[in-house]
């Protein structure tokens, strides 16, 4: 065997020996493909959840009351509940659905996005529990003239 095969098949095999076998993260796009099309939030939560009923406790969301650059709107949120996906949400553009996160149990659920939106609107975060209840997070912000101008 040549030597750049040798070090190919070893490195191949270490990384495969060195990568956990519980990571695994699902494909909403093509497994759900009607959130990515709906217009509305809630379309796009019942096309995500099947449910539209939220519990507005046990998610924290912070961006700012105004966003001077609709371009790029920074968007903090994290929760502490044991969930098994959280997503983020907004009205203001022609598709509700911005992202989806698949977590675990080891999952440190803190994150930090930075969205565009075309106009002022409501940006909603719904954490899909272990329990099977949907816990959220809404906030109302007001973006600058010019929209997504950045």
């Amino acid at each position: 065997m040549e030597r750049r095969n040798f070090l190919n098949v070893t490195l191949g095999a270490l990384a495969l020996a060195v990568i956990p076998a519980s990571v695994k993260a699902e494909d909403y796009r093509t497994t759900k493909p009607a959130v990515w099309s709906a217009h509305t939030v809630d379309d796009a939560i019942q096309a995500m959840y099947g449910s539209t009923t939220l519990i507005e406790k046990g998610v924290s969301l912070r961006a700012p009351d105004v966003a001077s650059n609709g371009g790029a709107i920074p968007v903090d949120f994290s929760t502490d509940l044991d969930i098994k996906s959280i997503a983020l949400y907004q009205d203001a553009n022609p598709e509700a659905a911005v992202c989806v996160y698949t977590t675990n149990k080891y999952s440190i659920n803190n994150y930090s996005v930075k969205i565009k939106m075309g106009k002022s609107g409501t940006i909603t975060i719904v954490a899909e529990g272990n329990d099977g209840k949907l816990y959220a997070a809404k906030k109302t912000l007001e973006v600058a003239l010019g929209g997504c101008e950045g």
